[in-house]
């Protein structure tokens, strides 16, 4: 289903579809994961285009997304969207359930939908249904897999919905009215190299920069300039620290001209030079750095 892309230290996985009926939903255990590369004993760092939602049954773990640390325990449920940067950093002793999936097959409203929705949370409402609901798909998976039939592809979009949204139910609600900054978001994850200006994104999403910047205040405390910047960063930071590409190639990637420009565009807003956070981020292949901070789910 996946394919590794090129990249030095981060594994970059491409959806690609199996050849089966499956409508384009891969469904795998934490024992399966067990025996791939991501769930060995010396975890990649890994890159997907496609989202990864992980419904734990039993036992203790953690997962590292984009410089987070989340602890892992019995029903916690682990959404981790495209493009984050991610490691599983232990899961010898969990249980459960993995899926993959596109992007397109997100409902809208829900946590995956949001690009900064939670990546970990303990479910409130009703968690057995979710666990149901994994459960169910994973048996409709592997009948289908084993016999394919007509209709299959239909069969497992549906109960993937299911599956996401009664993981939405259980996910902390967003903020009313989050919709604008959805959008906001969405684009600017997608498109933060090309432009880091507030009117380009207004015009694509045909807001004006006023309302964006209320919207994005509104839901994460920071104006719509300083939202694209964050991303840039970030995006920054994900290269810095999981490949061995250079501060000028990363000046390149991330829309700048001027790798002078870049670092001190990255040095106003992380408080250290690219260079020097590279240095100090950047994860030894035996992975004996200090782990990043916890976070419970």
């Amino acid at each position: 289903m996946v394919k590794n892309g090129q990249r030095t230290t981060v594994r970059v996985l491409r959806y690609q579809a199996p050849g089966e009926p499956d409508g384009g939903v891969e469904v795998i255990t934490f024992a399966r994961l067990r025996g791939m590369p991501a769930g060995s004993d010396r975890p990649p760092m890994q890159r997907a285009d496609f989202h990864v939602l992980a419904i734990v049954g039993s036992g203790h773990g953690a997962v590292t997304v984009d410089f987070v640390r989340y602890r892992l325990e019995r029903g916690a449920i682990v959404w981790i969207r495209p493009g984050r940067v991610h490691r599983w950093d232990s899961i010898a002793a969990l249980s459960g359930t993995l899926v993959l999936f596109r992007p397109e097959s997100v409902p809208q409203g829900s946590p995956g939908a949001d690009p900064l929705g939670p990546v970990s949370w303990r479910p409130a409402g009703r968690p057995a249904l979710v666990r149901l609901a994994a459960d169910h798909l994973r048996r409709e998976h592997d009948a289908v897999r084993a016999r394919p039939i007509p209709g299959a592809a239909a069969i497992l979009g549906s109960l993937l919905e299911v599956l996401l949204l009664r993981a939405s139910d259980c996910a902390p609600p967003p903020p009313a009215g989050r919709e604008i900054f959805t959008a906001y978001a969405a684009a600017v994850d997608a498109h933060c190299a090309t432009s880091r200006e507030v009117a380009w994104y207004a015009r694509q999403l045909g807001y004006s920069p006023r309302t964006l910047s209320r919207a994005t205040h509104e839901a994460v405390g920071r104006s719509a300039k300083q939202f694209i910047d964050d991303q840039v960063v970030l995006e920054a930071k994900r290269l810095l620290a999981h490949t061995d590409i250079t501060v000028t190639e990363c000046a390149r990637r991330a829309g700048f001209d001027d790798p002078a420009n870049f670092s001190k565009f990255f040095r106003s807003r992380a408080g250290l030079t690219p260079g020097v956070f590279a240095a100090t981020a950047r994860v030894p292949a035996d992975h004996t750095a200090p782990p990043p901070p916890d976070r419970q789910p």
